[in-house]
This record gives structure tokens, C-alpha cells and sequence, in this order.
């Protein structure tokens, strides 16, 4: 079961109020997933930005949450960036306050964070890595570009099934501001939310 906090927060999710062009742009991706579950296949999603910091992060967690949250027991998912930098801190501390419990498993330039969505599910790894890193799948997974630079940096993903571009705006933007976690919250939820409008179009075959 998902924790209660985490479930308390996706049934506040509104994914009627997502705007039809957005809907578009998450189509591959719901198609993806539809495809690989028919055929009763594992399902490897690898969501990919520039500096693993920030929308990867978040939007690995969330989508790895929601394949819990529906019951999708074949769903993987994964991230990287073009360089490795660290996960910023302020993602952990908003995944926090949604209710995921997040242990520093390592110190350094980029610590290691086990990332708890349920009680008996294992945690996520969270660290910031190359998209081609050991830690990733090298084939047979769809690649989700989060920000323009990567998605225009990669035209081509090596081992990816397909790319899916799904853009979101960096609160990086907001750093060292009042609005600081404010803003990151409202990217959490945007993601969440699409991430949860994804998989609740899934129909499972189990």
C-alpha cells in the first residue's frame, strides 16, 4: 500500500484540468505502456534531462508512485542526464512533504537518497547519473526527455525503444528565492498530476 500521506495527495490530483495539448503530449508515452502491457512486457521508463537534478527526479518518482498506485506490478523507471551533477536538495525536501520518506544513504558532491513510496515496495535510488550510467537500462525502454536542452542535445537515445519529449519548466529558475518552494511543489504537482492521467489510462490485463 502506498503511504497514506502520498495517497492523501494523488487523490487531490485534478487531471481533468489538464489543457488537450498537453493530453497530446503525454499520448506516446500512455500508447507505450498500453503497448508493452498487452503484451504482458516489463515496462522501462527512463526520463531523461540535462543534470539528473530536478524534473528527472521528480518525475521518475512520481511515475514510478503512480505505476504502484494503479497496480502496474511490470513498470521500471529510471533516470539520467547528459552530465551528472547532484540531486538538489529541494526536490528531496518537496518529495518529503508529500509524504515519501527519504533516507541520505551517502555523503559527497552527490549524495545517494533511498526514496520510500511504500511500505513494502523497495525505495528508489535517487543520485544524480548519466543517462548512460550502469545504473540504467541499456535497451528496450522509452526514453522521456523533461527539458528542452537535453531533448535537443539527444535526437537519438541508444538502446530506447523511442524518445517521448515531455518538456516541463525548470524551477532552478526560482533558486535562492522567496518563491523558491513554492514553485517547486507546483512542479511536483504538474507532474504528478500528468504522471497520474498517464497511468489511469492504462488498462490492465492481470
Amino acid at each position: 500500500m502506498t503511504f497514506s500521506k502520498i495517497e492523501s495527495f494523488i487523490a487531490q490530483l485534478k487531471p481533468e484540468t489538464l489543457a488537450a495539448e498537453r493530453k497530446t503530449i503525454l499520448q506516446p508515452l500512455v500508447a507505450y505502456i498500453q503497448a508493452k502491457a498487452d503484451q504482458d512486457q516489463v515496462v522501462n521508463l527512463h526520463f531523461i534531462c540535462t543534470h539528473n537534478s530536478r524534473r528527472s527526479h521528480l518525475s521518475q518518482v512520481w511515475a514510478q508512485t503512480m505505476a504502484h498506485h494503479f497496480q502496474l506490478k511490470q513498470v521500471f523507471c529510471y533516470s539520467g542526464g547528459t552530465e551528472s551533477t547532484a540531486l538538489f536538495p529541494m526536490v528531496v525536501e518537496t518529495l518529503r512533504n508529500s509524504g515519501f520518506q527519504i533516507a541520505q544513504l551517502s555523503e559527497g558532491r552527490n549524495p545517494i537518497y533511498s526514496i520510500k513510496y511504500a511500505a513494502n515496495a523497495h525505495p528508489i535510488i535517487g543520485f544524480s547519473k548519466r543517462l548512460d550510467d550502469d545504473f540504467n537500462p541499456e535497451s528496450d525502454f522509452a526514453a522521456i526527455m523533461t527539458c528542452d536542452s537535453a531533448n535537443e542535445a539527444c535526437p537519438f537515445v541508444p538502446g530506447s525503444d523511442l524518445r517521448i519529449p515531455i518538456t516541463y519548466a525548470d524551477p532552478k529558475a526560482f533558486d535562492d528565492t522567496p518563491q523558491q518552494a513554492e514553485k517547486y511543489q507546483e512542479r511536483s504537482l504538474q507532474i504528478a498530476t500528468e504522471l497520474f492521467y498517464v497511468f489511469s489510462q492504462i488498462e490492465s490485463h492481470s
